[in-house]
């Protein structure tokens, strides 16, 4: 499993419910071609965050790599609703900060392998 986290400020005239709404779209799409195993939206409460968070956290969670790279070359395809619903929630979006996880320690030690 290898999971995507992405802080997100928005623009300060976007509305966060349609915002929320945006990203429900969009991922459950993805989610439903498979392209994700699970998603979710969560935002921050009360204020209650170091200066370097977001208003918002995104998690979307892979099964593998391969899917991830998938998900990434949705957009590529030339699926006009896909394309539309990617547009009205990135938009939104000011302020992205994004990092990949996975669970640790895990089955397969990645960091000490090497093809070279």
């Amino acid at each position: 499993m290898t999971s995507y986290h992405c802080m997100i400020d928005l623009k300060p005239n976007a509305n966060e419910l349609a915002f929320a709404r945006a990203v429900a779209v969009w991922f459950g799409m993805l989610q439903a071609a498979g392209k994700v195993a699970r998603w979710h939206l969560s935002r921050r409460k009360l204020r209650l965050a170091g200066a370097g968070f977001g208003d918002f956290l995104l998690v979307v969670e892979f099964d593998d790599m391969a899917q991830m790279d998938r998900a990434f070359a949705h957009l590529s395809g030339g699926d006009h609703d896909a394309a539309q619903a990617y547009a009205l929630m990135h938009g939104m979006i000011d302020r992205a900060e994004a990092g990949l996880y996975r669970p640790y320690p895990d089955p397969v030690p990645v960091e000490r392998l090497s093809l070279i």
